[in-house]
């Protein structure tokens, strides 16, 4: 019988596999990695990554449909995701001319994954 809590830990155990998969595939596009997990101003995220003069921000979802993962990103979530992200640029200042982005990882059973470059915009705070 699945109860409420092995549903919560399967989610969770797939969250962290997707998440792994994403960090194995940027490393094969040549991105380094600043940070993972990255949790601040109630919003997360996932992996911070660097190539070259770029700090790229990365959002990652991963659903058994690759279809699914790739509108599971609302606004309520971009908006927390943005939150963070103002946070941990104001703990580690960057160089002016680094450029900064935001990316997406869709991770789908059986598949490569799929990496929007620019997926959404970081929204400035309020």
């Amino acid at each position: 019988m699945t109860t409420p809590e092995n549903r919560r830990r399967a989610t969770y155990r797939r969250g962290l596999f997707g998440e792994t998969v994403a960090l194995v595939a940027l490393l094969l596009k040549g991105y380094r990695p600043l940070a993972r997990r990255y949790a601040a101003a109630g919003g997360e995220i996932d992996l911070i990554m660097r190539r070259g003069r770029t700090i790229v921000f990365v959002e990652v979802k991963a659903r058994v449909a690759l279809a699914d993962a790739q509108i599971a990103i609302d606004a309520h979530k971009r908006r927390r995701f943005s939150r963070a992200v103002r946070v941990w640029l104001s703990r580690y200042p960057l160089p002016l001319d680094a450029t900064l982005r935001a990316d997406a990882v869709f991770v789908g059973r059986r598949t490569w994954p799929v990496h929007p470059v620019d997926a959404f915009t970081i929204e400035p705070g309020a």
